[in-house]
């Protein structure tokens, strides 16, 4: 049996959420789902996840669990939507506790914000494996976007999130708080060693050109053609590349909204005493004021 995979691309966000599952079984897992926000009104609404549910319901899928690859900067998870539908398990990386040691003090999340993953149903290690029904889905740490984000490898298929891109665009970058170009080289060379056929299901996609979208190519696709990681690129090579690529790059518009709630599994923030939710953004934190908005020279 070959994992059935379904995509659903997210256009705002240029995400990918997957449906992988058995198609005998009807056993089923969902990659990475996403709640819709506009951060002008602040508002969210669910087509996105709503699409997701219609294809479960109306393929007669048995969701056994929500898989996270990494906490998102670029969109807020729906996976509690999907818990709550279809009383799956949400799934993320054991490392996601770094994380949110990481982002509790910059969001002043509270003394009581736990850091231990408590959030989540299952935290899984490296290599760790969990049964959904008859799929059985390993877990492979490949940090270097981030420090928590895994693969997940399902038959001959593995979904890498932000690690992996398209043959033709390259990987993930790696300036947020606790990337490291040179552990994502380690990583994806992890990933080169599998089977060249292994098909690769990637996170986002960008369109470079003005193509179409894209979501799956392969391990020997991805050796051969990748323009930041091909077999034969030396590490000090990758670095230097991705690191002066990430220079360049703006921060993501959701990033604030997007990692405080996902630290917390996807739940919006608690109403306040007034029966309204409100999301803490930091001012200036990646660029330094004073109180009249004047950026601070470094001595």
């Amino acid at each position: 049996m070959s994992v059935h995979v379904h995509a659903f691309f997210d256009e705002r966000t240029f995400t990918l959420t997957y449906v992988a599952f058995d198609p005998e079984s009807k056993d089923a897992v969902v990659i990475d789902p996403v709640l819709d926000y506009d951060p002008a009104p602040s508002r969210t609404w669910t087509e996105s996840v709503d699409a997701v549910s219609h294809f479960v319901r109306a393929e007669g899928l048995h969701l056994r669990l929500v898989l996270e690859t990494h906490a998102h900067a670029d969109h807020i998870s729906a996976a509690p939507l999907l818990r709550r539908r279809f009383d799956a398990r949400v799934v993320i990386g054991r490392d996601i506790t770094k994380v949110q040691e990481t982002f509790k003090p910059l969001f002043d999340l509270g003394p009581d914000f736990p850091t231990d993953g408590s959030q989540f149903d299952v935290l899984l290690g490296d290599e760790e494996t969990i049964d959904a029904g008859s799929l059985t889905i390993q877990a492979l740490a490949t940090p270097g976007h981030t420090p928590a984000c895994v693969t997940y490898r399902i038959d001959d298929a593995i979904f890498t999130g932000d690690a992996l891109f398209m043959h033709d665009y390259g990987t993930g970058r790696c300036d947020f708080p606790g990337g490291s170009a040179a552990t994502l080289y380690d990583s994806l060379t992890k990933l080169y060693a599998l089977p060249d056929a292994t098909r690769v299901f990637v996170g986002h996609d960008y369109l470079p050109g003005g193509r179409e979208a894209r979501w799956e190519t392969t391990i020997g696709a991805s050796k051969a053609e990748n323009p930041h990681l091909r077999a034969e690129t030396s590490k000090e090579d990758f670095v230097k590349t991705r690191e002066a690529r990430d220079a360049t790059l703006a921060a993501p518009k959701l990033l604030f909204p997007s990692v405080q709630v996902n630290v917390d599994a996807g739940r919006l923030p608690a109403a306040r005493a007034n029966g309204h939710r409100y999301l803490s953004i930091p001012v200036n934190l990646l660029h330094p004021a004073d109180e009249l908005g004047e950026p601070k020279t470094k001595a």
